[in-house]
């Protein structure tokens, strides 16, 4: 995916920060994801930010991210050339280490060959990023066209594969560093121990960005944000919203009131199951509302997504303001927002894409009252996991499987009705019995069904039908920025569909989505 700008985050200024800019990378988040694991805050900034704007914000260390671009193509992003001025310690990756070239007077030319997949790299000379526990010749991931034939002067190669003649270039005078190859994704081996270098040792990033050290610096920030008044929380029952309910308890207590609004639009049984497990493992003050039928009447007729998304989000807004349970002091609304949410839904300022609206940024209505609490907003999904775990929450609720907070409102092709939801519940709840029975809870990050707005013909009992097919979705992630259709065995989808067809009334056909994350979205709306 590909953003034009990114949200600023309000990290805690105690932190050494690390700022991702963004050429437009496929892996920028997951670059962004890789700091954090080496207990270095990190933020994602687009490529227009200018020096000025960089030195206001003090970063401890840069990192250029890789981008579809070549350098040698008039009007491809650039940097500001001051940023190179600012004797910060930059490190260029893929894209980045082209761009460090060609700004700085080397030369970056068309190769032989472009380099693609798996790649052997061995080391030339001395080098400070590729240090003593990495092999001297050893795998790299590559994904490039052009290639960096010549290094700026005061620059060195320490590096080169069969297509990539300058793979590694490194100036120690001048703090700045870069690589052809992809140090962020796994099938460089040992690219988290160049990334540990380059922060750690070459940076001199502190590795102290932890869960712990996270959970003090909210609760301190929440009760100063809250002081004596009241906030109410919109508890979806997923880890998101679970895990800030229990950090905005955790600083204000009794204060805090929770929320679940029964939107209709939830999985089958599912809002028995949340009232339940609240109720036994979170100390809350919980109010539930039933408000299936108020989102039913709100949603006839609509049937473009974005549509969609915006009337359920200002349904949750409007539910609230209404002060529900006769909270009429509550000021500030807790919502589990995460950095992906604001990501896809076109950033804080809104000039980026908008991949999708979530229901909790850009379904948000303008004329809200409530103050927003969002202590999650800068963290990724793996990241809330560890959270939780570390306020003790059980692995019922850290790990549930995500779950949007429109509901199957999104899963529902064209108009949502009543009909249409229940017949998705059902298909739904097979495929999720499914997976649980075949033991792949934990490797499947989500998996679900999906119903279209169309029809096909059919035969069952020697007559024809004329039905709804079901699409089941099953991905694999890390933190939903990027995902990959999961390998289901053949059986196992076998026995989906068979069980779809033959226990949920109106259905005659069940297909598998095998569409990846780009360029597909998880969700189908």
């Amino acid at each position: 995916m590909t953003t034009d700008a990114v949200p600023e985050l309000d990290a805690a200024t105690n932190h050494d920060t690390v700022l991702v800019v963004d050429f437009g990378a496929q892996y920028a988040q997951l670059i962004a994801r890789r700091v954090r694991e080496l207990d270095v805050f990190s933020e994602i900034v687009n490529h227009r930010i200018t020096a000025d704007e960089i030195a206001d914000r003090a970063p401890a260390a840069i990192i250029l991210s890789g981008g579809p671009a070549s350098v040698n193509i008039e009007g491809t992003p650039r940097l500001d050339p001051g940023i190179y001025e600012l004797d910060i310690p930059i490190f260029g990756i893929c894209y980045g280490a082209q761009l460090i070239a060609t700004q700085l007077g080397g030369t970056v030319g068309r190769g032989m060959a472009g380099e693609y997949g798996r790649a052997h790299l061995s080391r030339t000379a001395e080098s400070s990023v590729l240090h003593a526990d990495v092999p001297s010749e050893h795998d790299v991931w590559m994904s490039h066209f052009d290639a960096i034939t010549e290094v700026p002067d005061g620059f060195r190669a320490t590096a080169s594969t069969k297509d990539a003649p300058v793979a590694v270039l490194e100036s120690d005078e001048r703090r700045i560093w870069g690589v052809q190859f992809h140090p962020e994704v796994v099938h460089s081996p040992h690219g988290m121990a160049v990334l540990r270098t380059f922060l750690h040792d070459l940076a001199g990033c502190r590795p102290d960005w932890k869960m712990a050290n996270v959970i003090d610096e909210q609760v301190a920030k929440i009760r100063a944000q809250v002081g004596d008044q009241r906030a109410i929380c919109a508890l979806s029952g997923g880890v998101d919203s679970s895990v800030a309910a229990a950090l905005v308890h955790q600083a204000i207590g009794h204060q805090l009131t929770c929320i679940y609004v029964d939107t209709g639009l939830m999985r089958k049984n599912e809002s028995a199951q949340i009232i339940e497990t609240y109720g036994r493992n979170m100390n809350l003050e919980l109010i539930h509302v039933d408000a299936g039928d108020r989102y039913f009447e709100a949603l006839a007729g609509h049937t473009e997504p974005e549509t969609k998304r915006k009337i359920i989000g200002e349904q949750f807004i409007r539910i609230f303001e209404e002060n529900t349970g006769g909270l009429t002091d509550a000021k500030f609304l807790v919502q589990g927002t995460l950095y992906p949410d604001l990501i896809e839904s076109g950033g804080a300022d809104g000039t980026a894409d908008v991949i999708k609206s979530h229901h909790n940024v850009g379904g948000l209505p303008e004329d809200m009252t409530l103050e927003l609490i969002e202590p999650l907003r800068e963290l990724f999904k793996d990241e809330v996991r560890k959270l939780g775990s570390e306020l003790g929450l059980p692995d019922e609720m850290v790990w549930r499987q995500p779950f949007p907070g429109p509901g199957l409102g999104v899963r529902i092709i064209g108009e949502v009705t009543a009909e249409k939801v229940a017949t998705l519940q059902e298909a739904d709840a097979i495929v999720r019995e499914e997976i649980a029975w075949a033991g792949l809870e934990r490797e499947i990050w989500q998996a679900f069904a999906v119903l279209p707005d169309i029809r096909s013909v059919g035969v069952m009992g020697d007559e024809r039908t004329y039905g709804h097919p079901i699409i089941i979705r099953a991905v694999t992630s890390d933190d939903a920025m990027t995902a990959d259709w999961a390998r289901l065995p053949y059986e196992l989808l076998e026995k989906m569909s068979q069980r779809i067809i033959n226990e949920v009334p109106g259905i005659n056909r069940v297909a598998y989505d095998i569409t990846s994350k780009p360029p597909g979205t998880i969700e189908w709306e």
